[in-house]
């Protein structure tokens, strides 16, 4: 197994070379098929995954029974559901694979293990989930302060592969929006694109 996609997504400068082996070793290949749910709701997470190939999903249901969509995974992301996993209590999202998809899972010890005996990583777990922070209450403003067409536009440079391959109705609920909203927005953004010179 190559240790660049590791060494890409746990990447830290006070990870040491012959650190990476002992991580391998602590993640374990796996493959889900396309609408396999991967988490449920009111489940205690136990693993989270690096995504080699694929596309996740999560999502909540609201207290009128429909699916809204709360983040998207795509290759190199970390699957995770934070809360759930590292409080361990039961999760509030679903997670669902919506291609079929090859990921590394790595079992909540083992991470602990890493965690307390690599400096490097422990590190890097730290970064890491500041940088989660900062992206979670960016997500929450934006959803304020950016229109429609603002937030779907980030979509497709942020994840073009998202646009390309998810149901609409799951990229509508993702951006807060009705799917015929996101529709209308689709054809503008493509009108305004064939009009440029």
């Amino acid at each position: 197994m190559k240790t660049d996609f590791f060494e890409k997504i746990y990447n830290h400068p006070n990870i040491q070379k012959e650190d990476y082996k002992s991580i391998i070793d602590a993640h374990t290949k796996v493959e889900f098929l396309k609408n396999d749910t991967i988490l449920s709701e009111g489940k205690i997470s136990n693993e989270y995954y690096l995504i080699k190939k694929g596309l996740f999903r999560s999502y909540v249901i609201d207290y009128k029974g429909n699916e809204i969509t709360t983040d998207f995974f795509s290759p190199n992301d970390i699957l995770i559901e934070v809360a759930s996993l590292f409080l361990r209590i039961p999760s509030k999202e679903t997670i669902q694979a919506l291609t079929d998809c090859e990921v590394y899972k790595i079992e909540f010890n083992d991470f602990q293990n890493l965690y307390s005996t690599i400096d490097g990583f422990t590190e890097w777990g730290r970064t890491w989930m500041s940088h989660q922070l900062f992206m979670a209450k960016h997500r929450a403003v934006t959803m304020h302060t950016q229109s429609a067409s603002q937030r779907y536009l980030n979509l497709v440079q942020e994840k073009s592969e998202i646009i390309k391959e998810v149901p609409l109705k799951y990229i509508a609920t993702y951006l807060g929006i009705t799917d015929t909203s996101l529709s209308r927005i689709r054809k503008e953004v493509m009108s305004k694109a064939e009009n440029l010179p």
